[in-house]
This record gives C-alpha cells, structure tokens and sequence, in this order.
C-alpha cells in the first residue's frame, strides 16, 4: 500500500480531489475541494492517499487550515473505498503518515446530524473513523452541539441588565481569567490542567485576535453599578459570523445574565447585516445550550472532536 500526500504530480492531485465523495458520513464534494485550494485553506501537502498496487485510491484524508497556518488545523475528511477489508486499520496508517509529516496530530473533527446513533450504517462508519483516530493518537473525545441563527429568528432588544463597552487588553484578559474559573466548557476544562488561568487566557486573547473577526467588536459586560458580570466576543470564520467567546463571571451565574451577553452579539452581528450567525457548546454544557435555544438559534448539526489528550 502506497501512502502519500498529493503533491507528487498535478494528475494526482486530480484524482484525490475527485475521490467521491460518498459514504454516510458527509464529505467535501470536489467542487469545494477546488474552492479551498484555491483559498489556500487545503493544500496539496495536506491531502493524503491510500493506493493499492494498481494506483486505486483506498483511502483518502484532508486536513484543514486557515490561509495562513503554517501546518493544517483539523482533520476534515476521511474516507475508505467500500469493500476494503479493515478501513480503521487502513484509515490509522494513512493518518499516521499525514502525522508524521505535519510533526503533530491536528484534531479530527466529523460533523453528523442529530440522532446519528440510530442509524445503523452512519454508527458503523463513525465507528472504524473512531477506531483510526484512537490509534493514532487522538484518543480524547468532546461531542459539540453546533448551532444556527438566521435573521427569522429576531433579536431581543436590551432590557437594562447589562451595560457593554469596550475594554482594554488588561481588562479583557482579566475577563478571560475570571471567566475560565468554573467553566463546563471541556475543553477550557483540560486546557486548565496543563496551565494556569493566566495562561490560558493569554491563549484564548490571542485565539480570537487571530480570527477573522474584529478585535473592536469585544465587550465588557458589567452591572449598573459597574461590578464585572461577563465578556462578550463576536467573531467570525472564514465562511460567516460567529458567537466566538461569551461568559458570565462565576459570582453572577444562575441570574440568567448569560442571555444578555448572548443577545449582545447576536444583535451586533445582526446590525452589520449577518444572515447567518454559528456557535458551538459542548453537549454537556446544558445551561449555555438553553441559552442558545431561547435566543432561537437551532441545532444543525452535531460535532464529534477527536483530538490528542492533554500533555
């Protein structure tokens, strides 16, 4: 078996770009593929192949990027021809020479819809994508609720709660600080075993300094009487608007102000004409989740993080 990334010759590359993209689990189809080559989001170097001795493709992986990461981001597709005998053993080869390449394991990230686990053949085919990704490394597992919000939805109008304005760097880090304290975000929760609070907010600060968004749009939440009660950090990706980073300090939870910094970004990203606003919460994070769903964003999906453990 033949493993290797795309960059051999332009007639390679073709062929793993029109890899079909079938199968239960949702792939790019070649058209968008092309589109993110050309955004430098995909590259040749990161789009890797299985091929049997004949040059059929068995496997292919792609990873992703922003058009000025230096190595990918995340794992995006994986898929295994139908009929191969063991596609998580195949599958783990071809993400460990990707691996091996890159000098790291970018995490996986497989977005299925809601209710994936009744459906015997879409399970199956996340199953032996687990296995793969297991043995290769990436053997920590967060469940992500994506959601969506669309101008039908509205936007709330302020109620008084919350005043917002701007802060300084000083100012937003210590937000980040405070906010981490307590968090249910899995994620924030790990990253905390590995560093201190300041740490990780400093990571976090420069994270959302680094997306597409602008740094301008971030703002302090504080009470009337200008005690801090939460940040709110509109962001964007490449493709669209989104939630980015919002909290409430630990004092003020449980008064509801989480929908009050939610309603902020929600109208900011309203008001510069957004018709489609993103966010994501993991599935254990049940009060940020009934947040979402009373500010009328939907579920569209659910995201399956595998990624390498904490060190």
């Amino acid at each position: 078996m033949l493993l290797r990334a795309a960059t051999a010759d332009p007639a390679h590359l073709d062929r793993a770009v029109a890899h079909p993209a079938d199968g239960p689990v949702p792939a790019l189809t070649a058209e968008k593929v092309r589109e993110e080559l050309a955004e430098h989001r995909i590259r040749p170097e990161w789009i890797w192949t299985a091929e049997d001795g004949d040059g059929r493709i068995l496997a292919r992986a792609l990873w992703w990027g922003r058009a000025d990461s230096e190595h990918p981001i995340a794992l995006d597709c994986l898929q295994v021809a139908a009929g191969v005998a063991d596609p998580a053993g195949v599958a783990a080869a071809l993400l460990d020479a990707g691996h091996a390449a890159f000098g790291g394991l970018p995490g996986y990230n497989l977005s299925l819809p809601r209710g994936w686990r009744a459906d015997p053949e879409l399970a199956a085919a996340v199953a032996w994508r687990r296995e793969a990704a297991h043995r290769t490394g990436l053997t920590r597992e967060i469940e992500r609720l994506r959601y969506e919000w669309t101008p039908d939805a509205g936007t709330a109008e302020p109620t008084g709660r919350l005043v917002f304005r701007e802060g300084t760097d000083e100012e937003m880090l210590d937000a980040f600080v405070r906010l981490s304290r307590g968090s249910l975000d899995l994620a924030t929760q790990h990253e905390l075993e590995l560093m201190d609070a300041e740490q990780l907010a400093r990571e976090d600060f420069d994270f959302y300094l680094d997306c597409p968004g602008e740094r301008s749009w971030w703002r302090l939440a504080h009470l009337p009487d200008g005690r801090l009660a939460g940040l709110a950090v509109p962001s964007a990706t490449p493709y669209h608007r989104n939630v980015g980073y919002l909290g409430v300090v630990p004092e003020q939870r449980g008064r509801g102000l989480i929908d009050e910094v939610l309603a902020e970004i929600t109208r900011f990203h309203a008001s510069q004409g957004a018709e489609r606003i993103t966010a994501t919460t993991d599935t254990v994070n049940l009060p940020m989740a009934a947040a979402f769903d009373r500010a009328g964003y939907e579920v569209t999906e659910i995201r399956l993080v595998l990624e390498a453990p904490a060190r």
